[in-house]
């Protein structure tokens, strides 16, 4: 009885460690695209990294396989321009704190656009307040 129990011990950890050496990795986005030789591939990333003082920071990072020259140019909603700035490097990072009392609950539109590269990146900020009222009930004994 303890050797057909170690022996399938001994199957279900082979299959175990078959299963997990021969399994290939599969992704929701499927694989990138190779750019042709003379593209660049430019990688662009916006994300809310936090608040200070109840003002959101966003971050943006930029990564390209070579040098190149970004136009980051900041409008609210109405069409105003906020912020512009030309940027040249490979691996860049840059942070901005909006102040929300100058923008109000305006849409902010970020775009980055590379020399390289006549596609454009857009991104719109939306901030929604939401003021959430909880009752909780519970029984003590």
């Amino acid at each position: 009885m303890k050797n057909v129990a170690k022996t399938s011990m001994s199957i279900v950890a082979l299959l175990v460690i078959l299963t997990l050496s021969f399994s290939t990795s599969a992704f929701a986005n499927g694989e990138k695209e190779k750019a042709p030789k003379n593209e660049s591939t430019n990688s662009i990333e916006l994300k809310h990294i936090g608040d200070y003082e109840n003002q959101p920071i966003f971050q943006l990072n930029l990564t390209t396989s070579e040098a190149d020259e970004f136009t980051i140019t900041l409008r609210d909603s109405d069409g105003n321009l906020l912020y512009a700035d030309k940027i040249k490097g490979t691996v860049i990072s840059k942070k901005f704190l909006l102040t929300t009392q100058e923008i109000g609950d305006n849409i902010v539109t970020i775009e980055v656009r590379s020399k390289k590269s006549p596609k454009a990146e857009v991104y719109t900020i939306n901030r929604k307040q939401n003021l959430v009222e909880e009752t909780y009930v519970t029984k003590i004994r």
